[in-house]
C-alpha cells in the first residue's frame, strides 16, 4: 500500500489521559502517558497491544470519550483535545468509529435503512437523497439490495460490521476509528472485512486507526504499526519492520504469542519466547 499524502491528519501530541482514583485519597489512575502518534491522509494506523495496554483509551480520547488530562489531539490541525458537545457532534461528520461487537453496536429494532439513514437525517439530508445513499452504502460494502428491509438479527457476525462500516462511512468521514474491528468474527469473515476495510480505502482515501491485540492482522492492513504497552508507546514503524523484525523484548513477545499453523514452528517460537523470558 503507498500513501501519497503523509501531512498528518491526525495529530497527537504528548498525551495523557488519566481517571479518579477509587477512594478518597487513592491517587489517579495514569492510562496514559504522554502518547504522541501521527496519521496521514489515505493512512491506516495501526495500534497494538494486550488488554490494559491503553490502546482503546487511545481511540477513545480522539472521539472525545475519554478524558485528556494534558497534551493535545488535533484534527487537520485543529485542536479538538476539549471540544463541546456540540462541537464534537459537528466534529462525526469527519471522523467516525467502528466498534468490536457487530452484535451490541446496532439497534435490533431497527432496519438496515433505518440504523444507515439515521445520521444522514441528523444531517439535514433529505429522505430522497438518503435512501439513494444508502443503497450506494450497501453496494460499497457488498450487501444485497434488499438489506436494507431487513434487521441485524436475520445477518451473520460478518454482515453485522459490514452494517456497522456503512453506518460510519455514511457521512463520508475522513478518519475512522476501528476499535477491535474484526476480534469477534471467525477467520474467514475477518479475512473479508480486512479486504473491505482497505477496497474503501483505496476508493475514498479515508485514514483508518485500526486497533487491535493481534499483531498478525495488522500487517496485512497497516502501513505503520505503533506498539503500546501498559499506557506507553514502546515501538513504532513500518508494519513490515514492526511484523518482521520487532525490536522491543514486548514487541517480540507480541509475535512469538501469535498462533502459526505448523506445530513445528510453534514449538520454535515457544523456545524463542522462553529465551527472551531468561535474558
Amino acid at each position: 500500500m503507498s500513501v501519497t499524502d503523509r501531512e498528518p491528519l491526525l495529530r497527537v501530541d504528548d498525551l495523557v489521559v488519566e481517571y479518579p482514583g477509587r477512594g478518597l485519597r487513592r491517587p489517579p489512575f495514569r492510562a496514559l502517558h504522554e502518547v504522541s502518534i501521527q496519521v496521514a491522509r489515505g493512512e491506516t494506523l495501526g495500534i497494538v497491544g494486550e488488554s490494559g495496554s491503553g490502546k482503546t483509551t487511545l481511540g477513545r480520547a480522539i472521539l472525545g470519550l475519554a478524558p485528556v488530562t494534558s497534551g493535545r489531539v488535533a484534527f487537520d490541525g485543529r485542536d479538538i483535545s476539549h471540544l463541546a458537545k456540540h462541537d464534537r457532534r459537528a466534529l462525526s461528520s469527519d471522523i467516525q468509529v467502528v466498534f468490536q461487537d457487530p452484535y451490541s453496536s446496532l439497534n435490533p429494532a431497527m432496519t438496515v435503512f433505518e440504523i444507515l439513514t439515521e445520521p444522514l437525517r441528523v444531517a439535514g439530508i433529505s429522505s430522497a437523497d438518503a435512501r439513494r445513499r444508502v443503497q450506494t452504502l450497501l453496494d460499497q460494502v457488498h450487501l444485497p439490495s434488499d438489506a436494507g428491509d431487513r434487521y441485524p438479527n436475520e445477518f451473520s457476525g460478518g454482515q453485522r460490521q459490514r452494517v456497522a462500516i456503512a453506518r460510519a462511512l455514511s457521512r463520508e468521514p475522513r478518519l475512522v476509528v476501528c476499535d477491535e474491528p474484526v476480534s469477534g468474527l471467525d477467520l474467514s469473515n475477518q479475512a473479508t472485512v480486512l479486504d473491505l476495510f482497505m477496497e474503501i480505502q483505496n476508493r475514498t482515501g479515508v485514514a483508518y486507526l485500526f486497533v487491535t491485540h493481534d499483531i498478525s492482522l495488522v500487517r496485512h492492513i497497516s502501513h505503520r504499526v505503533v506498539v503500546m504497552n501498559q499506557g506507553r508507546t514502546v515501538e513504532e514503524g513500518t508494519a513490515r519492520q514492526v511484523t518482521t523484525d520487532p525490536r522491543d523484548p514486548y514487541t517480540q513477545r507480541l509475535m512469538l504469542a501469535a498462533p502459526v499453523p505448523d506445530p513445528e514452528r510453534q514449538a520454535a517460537r515457544r523456545e524463542q519466547f522462553r529465551a527472551i523470558d531468561a535474558a
